[in-house]
């Protein structure tokens, strides 16, 4: 899913459950998927538009070859609100974001420079580009270690096993982090707002209020087992490498319940997770479908193929609410 910063539903580092790009014949050294036009302008509609993409390629290039790293080719791997892109023949993956998203930037290389200390399953930052963000032509960028997939299925239980491990190197690090309930009445602030939201219909809007604030309010009146979290670990968030299996997207973290982490995965996995309340992931998924339907709904939302998101995105809110039972 997605959180209030427009992030997709799967953040394709490292070409994470979709199709790879695949290479063309190199012209300016930028690689997309094969196009007969301009490679910039047949870019999906949804996503940095052409002119500004061409810059954050630019300022990715340009500040791993600062840095002594060699660049040839930009492969443009993921493409919305921020980019993810390969440098060959270097192998780093460079996350290129606009300046306002330059604290979620600066929070997420944070996060797994700590949780690299403690030998977390999370994707590692390039150690050319140390643990800080560098800021080029009003974009931030953060530079990452790149990891070749290595295959799509994860079974259940190993998902659980790398999440049992991830909550376990969390609690060893301190970090200021929001509770998962700032995030929902972000969300909350969108429904509500009807100049943020005005193609949300009146009973949508209502379901989705109602669902944010009643299921944020039952769930986080009890905080005693709360922690750190990855905050959004679905399976795009997940990659499968030679190292194992690795975390990414760390922006997300937050404190809760380790179910509100556990309603990202396949309902199969919560079921290998040692002592996990399974009616409260019930309630967790139920709320962040909730939320990834708010975020659809923004006037401003650059999700790839958002139509059908927030129609499918709703679908999912009454399922998982049926599921909810009462209380």
């Amino acid at each position: 899913m997605t959180g209030g910063n427009g992030r997709s539903v799967a953040m394709l580092v490292a070409g994470s459950g979709s199709a790879r790009p695949t290479m063309v014949p190199k012209t300016s050294g930028v690689v997309l998927l094969p196009s007969d036009g301009d490679v910039y302008s047949t870019m999906r509609e949804d996503g940095m538009e052409p002119s500004e993409l061409r810059r954050a390629v630019e300022a990715g290039r340009a500040t791993a070859s600062e840095l002594g790293l060699q660049v040839d080719d930009v492969i443009v791997i993921h493409n919305s609100d921020r980019v993810a892109l390969r440098l060959v023949p270097c192998d780093v993956l460079a996350r290129v974001a606009p300046w306002g998203h330059l604290a979620d930037s600066a929070f997420e290389v944070e996060v797994a420079h700590r949780l690299t200390a403690v030998d977390a399953p999370v994707a590692e930052l390039a150690p050319r580009g140390g643990a800080r963000v560098h800021v080029r032509d009003a974009f931030a960028i953060s530079l990452w270690t790149y990891y070749e997939p290595v295959g799509s299925e994860i079974a259940p239980a190993d998902y659980a096993d790398v999440f049992t491990r991830h909550h376990a190197a969390l609690r060893q690090i301190e970090l200021d982090a929001p509770h998962f309930t700032d995030r929902v009445a972000a969300a909350l602030r969108v429904v509500n707002d009807r100049e943020q939201s005005p193609d949300l219909p009146d009973s949508d809007r209502e379901l989705l209020s109602t669902t944010l604030g009643g299921q944020s309010a039952a769930i986080g009146v009890d905080r005693a087992d709360d922690q750190l979290l990855h905050g959004e670990p679905h399976p795009g968030n997940l990659l499968n490498t030679k190292r194992g299996l690795l975390f990414v997207d760390l922006a997300t973290c937050c404190r809760g319940p380790i179910e509100f982490d556990l309603a990202h995965a396949p309902e199969e996995v919560g079921k290998h997770y040692a002592g996990a309340d399974h009616d409260l992931i019930h309630r967790c998924r139920a709320l962040n479908w909730a939320m990834f339907s708010a975020w659809r709904w923004r006037r401003d939302d650059q999700m790839p193929d958002r139509n059908h998101w927030r129609a499918e995105g709703l679908d999912r809110v009454r399922v998982a609410l049926d599921r909810c039972g009462p209380g």
